[in-house]
C-alpha cells in the first residue's frame, strides 16, 4: 500500500514537473496572410487549349491527386513506385526503427526493471591472521537472486525525454509522408517530361530533316546561279545548328526515362515506354487552401512543428535532470557456501534499499547541456519559421507559374497555328508553281520550331499543376463514424 502511494505521488510530481521546465512548446505565431502572392489570387486561371483552370480557394487537398490526369497508365506508374521504391522502403524502415527505439527508452525509464541472476563460484581467499587456520582457504559460493529497481522521476526528466523522442518519431512519420508525396510528384513529372520529350524529339528530327533538305536545295540553287555562296554557307549553318540539338535532346529523353525507372524501383534498362502526351488530361480544378489550413496539411511544416516541440522537451529534460532523483531497489534469492545451505531455509537472502541523488558539481556539464538544448530549440523555432515561409513561397510561385504557363501556351499555340497556316499556304503555292520548293522547306522549319515551343509549354502546364497539388499537402483525417 505504501509502495503504491509512493508511485502515485511520484507520477503526479513528474507530470506536474513537465510543465515547469523547458521553453514554450508551441510553434511561433507567424503574421497572417490573406493570399500567397503579392496580388490576390483569381478564381480562374487564364484559358489555354480550351481549359481555364478553376482555383478552388479554401478547397481541401486531394490525396491521390494524380488520378485527376485521367490516365490509367499514369496511375499504374505511381502505384508501382509507391510499392517498390527503395527510397520509400528505407524511410519506412527508418520510421519503424525510431518507433522501436521509443519503446525501448520507455521500457527502460518508466517501468521497474527485474533481473534474474545466478552466480556460482569457487574462490581461494586469504584467511584471517588471528585465527588458527592456514593463510588461505578454498570455498564455494552459490548465489541466485531476483533483483528489481525503479527510479522515481519526481521532476519529469524521464517523461520529458520520452515525450521528446515520441515527437521525433512523429517528425520521422511526417518526413516519411513528405518522401511519399515527393516520390509521387517526381514520377508524374518524369512521365510528363518523357511524354513531351518523345514528341519534341520527333518534331526536332523533322526539323533537322527539313534543314538538311533546305541546305541541299540551296546548294543546288547555287550551282544554277540563283543562290550565292553566302546563302549556301548560311543554310549549312542552320542545318548544323538544328542537328546539333538532336543528340542532347535524345540523351535528355533517355536520362528522364532512366530516372523514371529508378523512381519505380526498376533498373534503367527496364524503363517504361513514354506515355502519349495527348492522353494526359489537364485537371480543370486545383485546390488552394488558405494559409492557416496549410500549416496543418503540409508534412514538411508538421515535421518542423514536431521538431520545435521535441527540442523544447529535450531542453526541459536537461533542466529537470539537475534536480534530485530517488531510486528504490530490492532483491530476493538464495545463497550459501554449499548446495545444502543454498537449498535450506537458512539460505534465504534479501535486500531493500533506497538511493537519493542530487547532482552538485559536474564541472558545468549539466548547465552546458541545458544551454545546448535551449540553443537547439531556438534553431528549431527559426527553422519552423523558414519552413512556413518557404511553403508559402512555393504555393505563390506555383500559382504564378500556372497563370503564366497558360499565357505562354496561348502565345506558343498562336505561333504554331500561324506557322502551320503559312506552311499550308506555301505548299499550296508550290503545287501551283507560284513558289519554289525551297520556300516550303523554310516554312516547314518555322512550323516545327513553333511546335517544339508549344509542346514545352504544354508539358510545363501539366508539371506545374502536379507541383500545386503536391504543395497543398494532405487532406485532414476524416473522423470515425460515431466518434465524438
Amino acid at each position: 500500500m505504501k509502495y503504491s502511494s509512493i508511485c502515485i505521488t511520484a507520477f503526479c510530481l513528474s507530470v506536474a514537473g513537465c510543465g515547469a521546465f523547458g521553453p514554450a512548446r508551441e510553434p511561433p505565431q507567424l503574421p497572417s496572410t490573406a493570399h500567397y502572392s503579392i496580388t490576390a489570387q483569381a478564381q480562374r486561371l487564364p484559358a489555354a487549349d480550351g481549359i481555364a483552370q478553376r482555383v478552388a480557394i479554401g478547397g481541401q487537398p486531394v490525396s491521390q491527386w494524380w488520378k485527376a490526369y485521367q490516365s490509367p497508365e499514369l496511375d499504374g506508374l505511381v502505384e508501382e513506385g509507391l510499392e517498390h521504391s527503395p527510397t520509400l522502403a528505407a524511410a519506412q524502415h527508418t520510421l519503424q526503427a525510431a518507433r522501436e527505439a521509443l519503446r525501448s527508452q520507455i521500457g527502460n525509464s518508466m517501468v521497474p526493471s527485474v533481473d534474474l541472476g545466478f552466480d556460482p563460484s569457487r574462490q581461494r581467499a586469504l584467511g584471517i591472521p588471528i585465527l588458527p587456520h592456514e593463510q588461505t582457504f578454498l570455498y564455494n559460493v552459490f548465489d541466485a537472486e531476483v533483483k528489481s529497481s525503479y527510479t522515481f522521476d519526481f521532476f519529469g526528466a524521464a517523461v520529458l525525454a520520452n515525450r521528446a523522442l515520441a515527437l521525433q518519431v512523429k517528425q520521422q512519420a511526417f518526413e516519411l509522408e513528405a518522401t511519399r508525396r515527393g516520390l509521387a510528384v517526381n514520377i508524374v513529372v518524369a512521365a510528363i517530361n518523357a511524354a513531351a520529350l518523345k514528341v519534341e524529339v520527333a518534331a526536332t528530327e523533322q526539323l533537322v530533316a527539313l534543314g538538311e533538305q533546305r541546305a541541299r536545295q540551296t546548294a543546288a540553287r547555287h550551282e544554277l546561279g540563283s543562290a550565292s555562296q553566302d546563302d549556301v554557307l548560311g543554310a549549312e549553318e542552320d542545318a548544323a545548328n538544328a542537328a546539333v540539338t538532336l543528340p542532347a535532346l535524345r540523351a535528355k529523353l533517355l536520362a528522364v526515362r532512366h530516372a523514371e525507372a529508378v523512381l519505380l524501383g526498376r533498373t534503367p534498362d527496364r524503363a517504361p515506354d513514354p506515355l502519349a502526351l495527348d492522353a494526359l488530361h489537364l485537371p480543370d480544378t486545383v485546390p488552394v487552401s488558405v494559409a492557416t489550413d496549410l500549416l496543418h496539411q503540409r508534412p514538411d511544416i508538421l515535421a518542423a512543428e514536431a521538431n520545435v516541440r521535441a527540442t523544447a522537451d529535450e531542453a526541459g529534460a536537461a533542466a529537470a535532470s539537475m534536480f534530485p532523483s530517488l531510486t528504490l531497489s530490492a532483491a530476493y534469492g538464495r545463497g550459501g557456501f554449499d548446495w545444502s545451505t543454498f537449498a535450506s531455509p537458512a539460505g534465504a537472502i534479501w535486500s531493500v534499499g533506497a538511493s537519493l541523488t542530487q547532482p552538485i558539481f559536474h564541472g558545468g556539464a549539466l548547465l552546458a547541456r541545458k544551454r545546448q538544448y535551449e540553443a537547439a530549440h531556438d534553431a528549431a523555432v527559426a527553422q519552423y519559421k523558414q519552413t512556413v515561409l518557404a511553403a508559402f513561397q512555393n504555393v505563390a510561385d506555383t500559382l504564378v507559374s500556372l497563370a503564366e504557363d497558360a499565357n505562354t501556351l496561348n502565345q506558343t499555340r498562336r505561333a504554331a497555328t500561324a506557322t502551320e497556316s503559312m506552311q499550308r499556304n506555301t505548299e499550296s503555292r508550290y503545287r501551283l508553281g507560284a513558289t519554289s520548293f525551297y520556300a516550303t522547306l523554310t516554312a516547314g522549319q518555322q512550323y516545327q520550331n513553333a511546335k517544339v515551343q508549344y509542346l514545352r509549354a504544354r508539358a510545363a502546364r501539366l508539371a506545374d499543376t502536379a507541383a500545386l497539388f503536391d504543395s497543398m499537402g494532405n487532406p485532414p483525417p476524416q473522423p470515425l463514424l460515431g466518434a465524438r
